[in-house]
């Protein structure tokens, strides 16, 4: 059977999100149907309960990773359960525990982002076991249901992600490759008229897509590069070097823009290039779609290889010097196609020889280690970690004494969910997760309602488990759906609890209106405020450059996987100042970064690696032409220089005075014939580039004052 929307289809087109959440909803199904043939209704909802705190940590990524975490979101929510069965008499004392639960739980994102669905799961473990324990129900056997459910689904997740290890890999690079398309598409907007004054909307978007495409990399890196040595596993990989070159291939196209001018044979040009640049990206997209349907690509790749078949036309007058620099356009313009269709070759199955081996690849995968020391770290006041753990601790015992004061006490584990879920460890996210929870909840009621209708025997099981599975698949894409999908979870809950009583609809939308601000008054409790950090994170990003800079100006070529790191540790500090710019932005007006410098900081720190990422390509497909001993003394200085103005003991020189290279200086010969007056202007440009930068840098910290 083969319908145009066929269940094959549909599946087919499912991101990695919504596949790991079709498995994690079976899965807790799986579950809850096993303890209740050998349990009974009670035992079938406390395993199931566990089963869905456990699942948390169940995400797309690779089996031993999806074994560690799953286990230890299993561990620490069924010891959360059991301090409710054995408080569950004393309320107080509950309320205290509920305290240091909160408090531990939050202490492990001392480990990163990867440990924030582990942190969540004894919360949650919380709230269920206040939710599905009965004072009838001996401890011991409430103990045993819920450290069977968690290991049952720690089986069940183990074993469908190794059936999905395939799949994730193919996603993962579906998803870096539209990052990649999406990046494309950002520096094109960049190019508008509008981009080229001060709006300041397309360097938004700019910095927001060059999160999103670090992200989807690194991802990407964990599931691909781990993969056995296997021909479709080398094509992915390689498929996956070229996406992580071409964010420098157009990180470079900004260069010698410039040149141009501001008249209209510049206006010209640079329409053009953005009409390349949207091209190309519609290509990109075009082989992700086929990647994922798992089908050939199209036979004809919509995409101009000649660069100037789109400059061609370009009212330049006779003899002006802008002609070196259209060259330069087009050059990187066709450095920017060569990986694309590179790509596009590999999606139809060539074979290219990697520049890596599978060892040094593995250097590039984030380490999955959760040592100690790091919770050591962060015990000091000024801590993120600690004041965020603090925080939560506070919130939720109030929210707990606060629900049990409330004249509607019959569900007080909501309050405490509500604000659980909405106070978040910074300002931006809180406020996001505070709307999103108020809308969600809203629309879950009304869902509800209208499942009130329905009476027939297992529907209301199918809609909960359904709801698990929304409600995990898009906690981290569209929060709103989570909370309306979490909202029927809890609605029907009860009611599965207690079929006598009714859906507490109101008693749901006033603990979710009441949490949320209590959630968001919180946030201002010991604030960590990020101008606390900034100082830290500009010494990272200069310091990083610092390096990116030493490996690509050394002598002879380099160790090429330091090179690579080098350049990803650049991208990734650079994205972390500008992540704390994008939070700043909500927080009170005294706390708030100085955003215009921050701004120039990373536009001159965007600019630096495209001036170093020129640098490498350069020298790499100019080998032949640039064996002398001028270069050695070139690179040389520009090391020296840069090491100088980037270093924290160091200090820009002082001849920083704007300087425009004039296209007419641009060298008379074509870098094919002579390269070595293009690396030299090049080397140059970098070294005024990272004059600027630190400039920019101390500009910031000035700012904070």
């Amino acid at each position: 059977m083969s319908l145009r929307w066929g269940p094959d289809r549909i599946l087919r087109r499912l991101p990695a999100y919504g596949i790991n959440g079709i498995t994690v909803a079976v899965g807790i199904g799986v579950v809850h149907l096993l303890f209740g043939v050998t349990g009974g209704l009670q035992a079938a909802q406390i395993a199931g309960s566990a089963a869905v705190c456990a699942s948390l940590a169940d995400l797309p990524t690779t089996v031993g990773r999806t074994a560690q975490r799953v286990l230890g979101a299993a561990a620490l929510s069924a010891c959360a359960a059991l301090v409710v069965a054995l408080l569950a008499a004393q309320p107080v004392a509950l309320g205290f525990a509920v305290m240091a639960t909160a408090f531990v739980a939050m202490l492990t994102m001392a480990w990163g982002p990867r440990a924030g669905p582990i942190s969540f799961a004894p919360i949650l473990a919380l709230v269920f076991s206040m939710a599905v324990l009965h004072e009838d129900l001996p401890t011991l056997a409430f103990a045993g249901w819920t450290a069977g459910g968690a290991l049952a689904y720690l089986g069940w997740a183990v074993a469908t992600s190794a059936l999905l290890q395939r799949r994730y890999r193919r996603l993962a690079l579906v998803a870096a490759l539209r990052a990649a398309a999406e990046l494309l598409r950002a520096r094109a907007g960049l190019l508008a008229p509008a981009a080229r004054g001060h709006d300041p909307a397309p360097m938004a978007r700019w910095i927001a897509d060059e999160a999103a495409l670090a992200e989807r990399l690194q991802a990407a890196r964990d599931l691909v590069f781990s993969a056995t040595d296997a021909a479709k596993a080398r094509r992915g990989t390689a498929m996956l070097l070229h996406a992580i070159d071409l964010r420098d291939v157009l990180l470079a196209s900004r260069l010698d823009l410039d040149l141009l001018g501001d008249d209209r044979v510049a206006r010209q040009v640079l329409d053009r290039l953005a009409n390349a640049l949207r091209s190309i990206a519609r290509a990109l997209d075009d082989i992700a779609t086929a990647m994922r349907d798992r089908v050939a690509p199209a036979d004809a790749l919509d995409l101009e290889r000649d660069p100037a078949t789109r400059f061609g036309d370009v009212d330049m007058p006779e003899g002006d010097p802008r002609d070196r620099a259209l060259l330069l356009i087009g050059r990187r313009l066709r450095h920017i196609t060569d990986n694309v269709a590179a790509v596009d070759g590999l999606a139809r199955g060539a074979d290219e020889d990697l520049p890596l081996s599978r060892s040094q690849l593995q250097r590039f995968i984030v380490p999955e280690a959760w040592p100690w020391d790091a919770l050591a770290r962060n015990f000091r006041l000024g801590s993120p970690v600690l004041r965020h753990a603090v925080r939560m601790s506070l919130a939720l015992g109030v929210a707990y004494f606060v629900a049990a004061l409330l004249p509607w006490a019959s569900h007080p584990h909501w309050l405490v969910l509500s604000v659980a879920v909405v106070l978040r460890g910074n300002l931006e996210q809180t406020l996001t997760r505070r709307n999103a929870r108020v809308l969600g909840t809203l629309f879950g009621c009304l869902v509800v309602v209208g499942l009130g209708r329905w009476s027939a025997p297992g529907f209301v099981e199918f809609v909960f488990l359904v709801s698990v599975g929304l409600a995990h698949s898009f906690v981290n894409v569209r929060y709103w759906v989570t909370a309306t999908a979490a909202t029927v979870m809890a609605l029907l809950q009860s009611r599965l609890a207690d079929p006598s009583v009714g859906f507490a609809i109101g008693e749901r939308l006033a603990d979710t209106v009441l949490g949320a601000g209590l959630g968001w008054a919180f946030s201002y409790v010991l604030p960590s405020w990020e101008r606390a950090n900034l100082p830290q994170a500009l010494d990272r990003a200069l310091a990083a450059l610092e390096t990116y800079a030493q490996r690509v100006l050394a002598e002879g070529e380099g160790d090429a996987v330091e090179q690579r790191l080098a350049r990803r540790n650049a991208y990734d500090a650079l994205g972390a100042v500008a992540a704390a710019a994008q939070r700043s932005l909500v927080e009170p007006k005294s706390a708030r970064l100085p955003f215009a410098e921050l701004t120039t900081f990373l536009d001159h720190g965007q600019r630096l690696m495209a001036d170093l990422s020129s640098v490498r390509l350069m020298r790499a497909r100019e080998t032949a032409t640039l064996q002398q001993v001028e270069v050695r003394v070139a690179l040389d200085g520009a090391r020296t220089a840069l090491s100088q103005c980037l270093l924290p003991t160091g200090a820009p020189q002082a001849d920083v005075a704007e300087r425009s290279v004039l296209a007419g200086e641009l060298p008379e010969d074509l870098p094919a014939t002579d390269a070595l007056p293009w690396l030299q202007r090049r080397l140059a440009v970098a070294v005024q580039d990272g004059r600027r930068v630190r400039l920019a840098a101390d500009a910031a910290l000035a700012g904070l004052a």
